[in-house]
């Protein structure tokens, strides 16, 4: 699966949409990088990322993000 990230800037939250079978994650710039972060997060948790290398302390932040604790 291919997820293009685009940064921008305007009156939006973010998250994953497509655009003709294009993947994109779009991001706020104007968010702090915590929130930027939290949405990188939970949109990764609706990827199923089993055969997906991550680093652990990535994977980590994802389940926690899960499970409510960020």
């Amino acid at each position: 699966m291919e997820i293009n990230i685009v940064h921008g800037k305007g009156d939006f939250i973010g998250g994953m949409c497509s655009i003709n079978d294009e993947s994109f994650l779009v991001l706020n710039k104007r968010k702090p990088i915590d929130q930027r972060l939290n949405i990188l997060a939970i949109e990764f948790t609706k990827i199923n990322l089993k055969n997906i290398y991550l680093s652990p302390i990535l994977r980590e932040f994802i389940s926690n993000s899960q499970q409510g604790l960020f």
